[in-house]
């Protein structure tokens, strides 16, 4: 396993812009990839973007599947590797949902964050194989946070600040 420490709010790489990914299967990149997925499932995230382990590329990974935070997962999905993510369309219907991070103070908070209900997002896969997936629900959700990691965002830049909760209160489902 190689589990890398979650990059925090406060770290520089977190607030930058990430970079094109060049060549998709140099060693680099895999070795981002495989850190990455080890990191999210290490610390019950559904989602990781390359600046939440200090790496300013543009890839991130998805599963979404049972975790500590997230324990009534209706739809799972398998893992996912984007490089060079582009979202290429969102629906006009909006999703209210709570959401945490790795990055804010090792996921303690969680807060309602508005987002398109649906997207489609185009990528490369961890062969460098161009691929497009439809998300809905929390993929799509999962999506657009890990999409904002790449272009600086942290999702509590865009969270009701009034809807905050802990992550006990989160957990036990009194958020």
């Amino acid at each position: 396993m190689s589990i890398k420490r979650a990059t925090q709010i406060g770290e520089g790489v977190i607030r930058q812009k990430a970079a094109l990914v060049k060549n998709a299967l140099d060693k680099k990149a895999q070795q981002i990839i495989k850190d990455l997925v080890d990191s999210m499932r290490h610390d019950n995230l559904v989602g990781m973007a390359a600046p939440q382990i200090g790496r300013g590329l543009r890839i991130f990974v998805t599963e979404i599947r049972q975790t500590t935070y997230r324990k009534n997962i209706s739809k799972p999905d398998p893992l996912r590797v984007f490089i060079n993510p582009r979202i290429v369309w969102r629906s006009k219907r909006k999703a209210i949902g709570y959401e945490g991070c790795g990055s804010v103070a090792s996921s303690a908070l969680f807060g309602l964050v508005k987002r398109p209900a649906s997207v489609i997002c185009r990528a490369l896969d961890k062969n460098g194989e161009p691929f497009t997936v439809r998300a809905t629900g929390l993929l799509a959700r999962a999506i657009q946070h890990e999409m904002d990691h790449l272009n600086g965002i942290v999702f509590i830049d865009q969270v009701s600040t009034k809807s905050l909760v802990d992550k006990e209160t989160y957990i036990n489902g009194r958020g």
